[in-house]
């Protein structure tokens, strides 16, 4: 196919995809302006249709609301060079010329198994590095969890792991995830739903001077611009979603706990625009403080581990009763229903669990596990939450009601399996280093250092798109909404 004849085939790809994003979340298509579609990373997955349809359809509906609240439609355009950079922007994150800290514990990993398997231990917090010791009987050095894997089984590993609160994952092909009742029960459900769960008021759009215009810029105001959001999410897809709202305006406050585990890079990488409050929900002062952000709240973000804010009080429809109106996103790692519904997991698991991994390694001509060359499962998640939410706000305003949508990392990567295969050799593509993508690369000042980091993707014509401030120090603010 000729250069162009694929640019246009790549185009209409990426507008297929985001209209059928935008109608999982109930929304009009939109048109989208889409340069540079070729794929970037090396993958014999679409993570090039899957980048560009996601940013694209994330930013179409703040651009709905942009509509909603001004009159006019602003045009939306996206790059999917920039769309693809953005979905491994940790890689790239630098404080001053050097890497923040390794993202990987030294238990993590693949492990060859006794029956010729493999399997991955998630290890980068402590319990879970410990539960996953505990479990194979083994002390907590890389060699000794890879005898004991090597002499078991991999489900069996895999089940031992997860029983005793760690986090792991047996490789599968998709094939064998197809047929388990998990992969089934991710196939019958669409990668994102929104759905009513409670009775409740339209809410007005916030007053004027909760929307000024950026002066700086002399452009219009973001379009979620007074949009109050409690981010509760660690690690990478929840944090993304908070980043993409706070990038088009809305005061996000992620919430977190001192004693919780986290991943510094990460913190960083994901914590542009945002505040940071420690509120520890155990505790009655806390969940006070808590309680009266959520009567100001319009959406709440619910990446923690299954059920975790059920057991304190604040499931969904518990969070709808205390705050009419409301819009809960909850992301997990496998979906709703299904026999793993409440079973932890991050990116690169469910890549091994769903047959991604093993379709790489089929592709690569090798027997080990061969993932994508990003947490696309992460990305995507976090920008098609960040749909969602746009797009539970936006009909919450039109349509009134309490909203809860769904996601999980699970589903997404029957998703990206469904856009299908690159043609030719995808894994032949270069991997773009920190040099290749300079012109996507900006400076920001912030209380961790100078930090290089990848700029927002996707714009909206006459609005700003970008952060209003760096990455705070977790805990450094107070329990409050901004002024205003």
């Amino acid at each position: 196919m000729a250069g162009s004849d694929r640019d246009a085939a790549d185009r209409a790809a990426i507008a297929a995809a985001a209209d059928r994003l935008l109608a999982c979340a109930g929304l009009a298509p939109v048109s989208v302006s889409v340069s540079r579609p070729a794929l970037v990373l090396p993958s014999v997955f679409r993570i090039d249709v899957a980048a560009a349809a996601a940013v694209a359809a994330a930013t179409a509906a703040a651009a709905l609301v942009a509509q909603a609240r001004t009159g006019s439609r602003p045009a939306v355009a996206v790059d999917g060079r920039a769309a693809q950079v953005a979905f491994r922007s940790e890689r790239y994150l630098r404080v001053g010329t050097m890497q923040p800290a390794e993202l990987w514990a030294p238990l993590s990993g693949d492990y060859p198994s006794g029956d010729g398997g493999w399997v991955k231990i998630h290890a980068n917090f402590a319990h879970h590095a410990e539960a996953a010791c505990r479990a194979l009987d083994v002390p907590a050095r890389r060699e000794a969890l890879a005898e004991a894997i090597a002499a078991r089984p991999a489900l069996e590993v895999e089940s031992a792991v997860i029983d005793a609160g760690g986090a792991a994952a047996a490789l599968r092909d998709e094939a064998a995830w197809i047929a388990h009742p998990q992969g089934a029960a991710d196939r019958a459900r669409p990668v994102l739903d929104l759905e009513r769960i409670g009775a409740a008021d339209a809410r007005p759009w916030p007053s004027p001077r909760r929307a000024t215009v950026d002066a700086r810029r002399g452009a219009g105001p973001k379009p979620l611009t007074g949009v109050r959001v409690l981010d509760l999410s660690r690690v990478i897809a929840g944090p993304v979603c908070g980043r993409v709202l706070a990038a088009h305006g809305a005061d996000v406050l992620a919430v977190t706990a001192a004693h919780l585990p986290q991943i510094a890079p990460l913190v960083i990488d994901t914590g542009f625009g945002k505040r940071s409050t420690f509120l520890d929900l155990r505790h009655p002062r806390d969940r006070d403080a808590f309680d009266e952000l959520l009567a100001d709240a319009d959406v709440v973000l619910d990446a923690f581990r299954p059920g975790a804010l059920n057991a304190l009080g604040y499931g969904p429809e518990q969070l709808a009763a205390r705050s009419p109106g409301v819009v809960v996103v909850e992301l997990r790692a496998y979906g709703r229903t299904g026999p793993w519904a409440m079973r932890r997991g991050y990116d690169s698991l469910v890549q091994l669990a769903a047959g991604i991994a093993a379709a790489g390694a089929a592709a690569s001509g090798v027997a080990r596990p061969v993932p994508l060359p990003c947490q696309a499962l992460d990305h995507a998640t976090g920008w098609l939450a960040a749909l969602a939410a746009t797009a539970g706000v936006l009909r919450q305003r039109r349509d009134g009601g309490s909203w809860r949508a769904g996601l999980s990392l699970s589903a997404t990567a029957a998703w990206l399996s469904a856009l299908g295969r690159v043609d030719g050799d995808g894994l032949a593509v270069p991997d773009p280093g920190l040099d290749d993508v300079a012109d996507l690369i900006v400076e920001t000042p912030s209380p961790h250092g100078r930090l290089r980091h990848v700029a927002m993707a996707g714009s909206i014509d006459a609005i700003p798109t970008g952060w209003d401030g760096p990455p705070p120090v977790l805990g450094q603010d107070g329990a409050r909404w901004r002024a205003g």
